[in-house]
């Protein structure tokens, strides 16, 4: 088994409160280079940051919260990507009492399906 290494105090990171970072504030926040970020957005396909108009990434507050927490498991608890993967592999957005997971098992379909039940029942609540 391994041991995980020692949080530091540099662990532990301030997350400015806003809409959008762009992909170098989400490098300073996260503490690694573009070209990691980028690479992990191929490894974990629950990580798909919007672009703007101009075509540059930019991240929501929970994606930085993914990529700190991708961080800390691959340099502090020292996991693979394979290991971070199987781990992360059960993540899920929590959205108005309704839970709708992520990742290849669940595709866009039943993510509308589900929506649209939501929906349904919303509008016979209102009627």
């Amino acid at each position: 088994m391994h041991k995980p290494a020692p949080e530091s105090r540099e662990s532990i990171t301030y997350l400015p409160d806003k809409l959008f970072y762009r992909i170098g504030e989400a490098c300073k926040i996260v503490g690694v280079k573009p070209h990691i970020l980028r690479y992990w957005e191929t490894e974990f396909p629950f990580l798909k940051p919007r672009k703007n108009k101009s075509g540059q990434r930019v991240y929501v507050k929970r994606d930085i919260e993914f990529l700190l927490r991708v961080r800390r498991l691959l340099y502090q608890d020292r996991y693979t990507i394979e290991g971070v993967k199987k781990k992360l592999s059960g993540i899920s957005i929590r959205s108005d009492n309704s839970d709708v997971r992520t990742g290849e098992t669940q595709n866009l379909s039943e993510v509308i399906s589900h929506v649209k039940k939501s929906l349904k029942l919303i509008l016979t609540r209102l009627k």
